[in-house]
């Protein structure tokens, strides 16, 4: 009698794994006091499964200088921050990379808007004027950092520099700063 030994493959597209249906889970619950808003997971957080999770990333550090949380947290800590009424998502959930390399059609506003409707967060934040832009329909030059406008039906909603070390040029800490500041009201 002989064994056969069969080998569970992931489908390959192009010869190359078939990207899953979801890079980065989403961190929500009822009520959340903050909710981070990307454009999509980053190569390397797709890869770990964890949001910000690039060394680069300034993500980690910025919430905790700014006030946001009482200690800095590691990338792989994030579900952790659920207890301090911290969530996440991204507008893409599909997509993977820097902003210019997510597929249009992996972009869910309505998605997003959705959850936003289910979850009922008191604050939104997104982590680079490009998800803002892709939220609000408007080039990203169009939006400024910081608290933007109240819409009725919505969550107050901030706009953050990205904390992205292929975005330097653009770092402040004062919209971060800004938003703890709010959500510490």
């Amino acid at each position: 009698m002989s064994l056969t030994l069969v080998r569970a493959t992931t489908p390959r597209i192009n010869n190359l794994p078939a990207p899953s249906p979801h890079r980065l889970p989403d961190q929500l619950s009822p009520d959340l006091r903050l909710v981070f808003v990307g454009t999509a997971a980053s190569t390397r957080s797709a890869e770990v499964g964890h949001y910000y999770a690039h060394p680069g990333n300034r993500f980690w550090r910025a919430i905790h200088e700014a006030g946001i949380t009482p200690r800095r947290y590691q990338p792989g800590e994030f579900a952790a921050l659920l207890e301090l009424g911290i969530g996440f998502t991204d507008l893409s959930k599909s997509g993977a990379g820097m902003d210019h390399q997510i597929a249009t059609e992996t972009i869910d506003v309505a998605g997003f808007r959705a959850k936003i409707d289910k979850y009922r967060p008191r604050t939104i934040a997104f982590t680079s004027k490009k998800a803002a832009s892709l939220f609000y329909g408007r080039p990203s030059s169009a939006i400024a950092l910081g608290r933007q406008p109240r819409d009725a039906g919505l969550p107050e909603i901030f706009v953050l520099p990205s904390p992205s070390g292929a975005a330097s040029g653009h770092w402040t800490l004062e919209p971060w700063h800004e938003l703890a500041a709010w959500i510490a009201a």
